[in-house]
């Protein structure tokens, strides 16, 4: 039988997270799977723990493609990590909240050891989210740029000082023109994130759309708008604008666009896999996670 590979995804930045991951690693052996680190993390985890010194490195002794799932320690950025670290191997991701809000994590450490138990007991259903597949072209056509992203793509103004100039363009027509801060382009799983912040609606995960939501535009046409999962979305940057934008993904990849430049945003072919325990509501996250007042209610008719 092969052996089982299960990433484990986190930080050294932290106690808490440091003496967790030793945890995740040593119940993993217990089972007889192999645990593996990201080479970004094995380094630093070394220096305040000897002992994962033993621990595969994926890319380095294991292959990505040969990893079952990772388990992640952390929030959502930790999350975004990983999921950019087993990007096209078909690994779902498992999120175990170590930091705040932690919307995309699955369980609180307060159940981690039952999380990696049913890991190994193979407890547990695959979710697939919607993806963005992300081009950049330079004023004359070419591709110069391509990424993906989970939770958003945002073309955003590079200077505090000026703000830019696009269009918007839904598949192929033009829709409008901005003076704006920038403009945020989200999946669902992205909803309530940058998107919620810019005042973009939340979308359920059940809900297959991309929302396009300008920041602080100079325009009476600027609510926020959401589009078919098929539609094309491409945001050009004017070349009467002033100022120079900054393409962001997820907030981890960034690629600067000068004037002409054009970001084309559609759904991706690869969606991400995410690991699920409980098949817990959405409406049960957003109030969880938001902590919002629902004392007094009674319970709805069906």
């Amino acid at each position: 039988m092969n052996e089982r590979n299960i990433l484990v995804v986190a930080h050294a930045h932290r106690e808490d997270t440091v003496i967790a991951a030793m945890r995740v690693v040593e119940a993993l052996r217990d089972a007889g799977a192999r645990p593996v680190l990201a080479a970004e993390d094995h380094e630093d985890l070394i220096a305040v723990d000897p002992r994962f010194a033993e621990v595969a490195v994926v890319g380095a002794d294991i292959d990505v493609n040969d990893l079952e799932l990772a388990i992640v320690l952390g929030g959502d950025g930790t999350i975004l990590r990983a999921a950019e670290l087993v990007r096209g191997s078909g690994a779902p991701v498992l999120g175990i909240n170590m930091g705040h809000v932690g919307f995309l994590a699955e369980i609180e450490r307060d159940d981690m050891d039952d999380a990696v138990r049913r890991v190994i007991d193979r407890d547990y259903q695959v979710e697939e989210r919607l993806a963005l597949a992300v081009r950049v072209k330079d004023a004359a056509g070419e591709v110069v740029y391509e990424t993906w992203a989970l939770n958003e793509a945002t073309v955003e103004k590079a200077s505090r000082e000026r703000m830019i100039e696009v269009v918007v363009e839904i598949d192929g027509r033009p829709l409008t023109s901005y003076g704006c801060d920038g403009m945020v382009v989200s999946t669902p799983t992205g909803s309530t994130a940058y998107n919620f912040s810019a005042g973009g609606p939340v979308i359920w995960p059940g809900v297959e759309a991309i929302a396009v939501v300008p920041l602080s535009a100079h325009a009476l046409f600027a609510r926020a708008l959401v589009v078919s999962p098929q539609a094309s979305v491409a945001i050009e940057m004017l070349e009467s604008t002033s100022g120079t934008g900054i393409l962001w993904c997820d907030g981890r990849r960034s690629h600067e666009l000068p004037p002409g430049a054009r970001v084309v945003v559609r759904r991706s072919s690869r969606p991400v896999r995410l690991a699920r325990l409980h098949p817990i509501p959405f409406t049960d996250r957003l109030v969880r996670k938001f902590r919002l007042p629902v004392a007094g209610w009674r319970g709805g008719s069906r």
